[in-house]
């Protein structure tokens, strides 16, 4: 009977492979949500740390909805940090000195800037690069989650931890909001 279980378990190499194969997806995902290129690179490389450290010895098939779910648990995160930071730089600015503030202005406004960047020959990817970084987060995760990953509704609901119904109407008005931006591209 051992022998029977050993089989269907997931051999060393298929993590790693599976890994591999849904890093670039979900560094895209990361950084549409970030806005930034190194906080993409830490939440993906968290949650496939932590996909490896507890759920490992899981089935294969298991690992991909587990996977998306932690790096949408991460993200999350990741904007309930970035608005506690913002309330105490707000609070704090009256006492920033001139470096500070000066540091604060160099940041770019503009998050559209990396990806159209990185994509500048393709006028469509850069269109649509932008169009999705400018979707509210649950907007753009439910349509990354749907459109990019493939997942049905009821899985892109259990990865954005909401229900089925506001899963469904996140990725329509995304879908919308998307047709709307890039309808002279048709």
């Amino acid at each position: 009977m051992a022998a029977d279980s050993d089989e269907q378990r997931p051999s060393a190499q298929d993590l790693p492979a599976f890994l591999a194969e849904i890093e670039g997806r979900a560094f895209r995902m990361a950084q549409f949500a970030t806005g930034n290129r190194d906080d993409a690179l830490e939440l993906v490389q968290d949650a496939m740390m932590k996909l490896v450290q507890k759920y490992a010895d899981r089935e294969a098939p298991e690992w991909r909805p587990l996977f998306l779910t932690i790096l949408q648990s991460r993200i999350r995160d990741w904007h309930r940090r970035q608005r506690v930071r913002n309330r105490f730089r707000d609070w704090l600015s009256p006492f920033l000195g001139a470096d500070e503030e000066d540091a604060l202005a160099r940041v770019p406004a503009d998050r559209s800037w990396e990806p159209a960047h990185r994509l500048e020959d393709d006028r469509f990817s850069t269109r649509l690069d932008a169009a999705l970084a400018a979707l509210p987060l649950r907007q753009q995760q439910a349509f990354l989650l749907r459109a990019w990953e493939g997942l049905d509704s009821a899985q892109t609901a259990a990865a954005m931890g909401c229900g089925l119904t506001s899963a469904k109407t996140h990725y329509a008005r995304a879908l919308a909001r998307l047709r709307s931006e890039l309808e002279d591209l048709r």
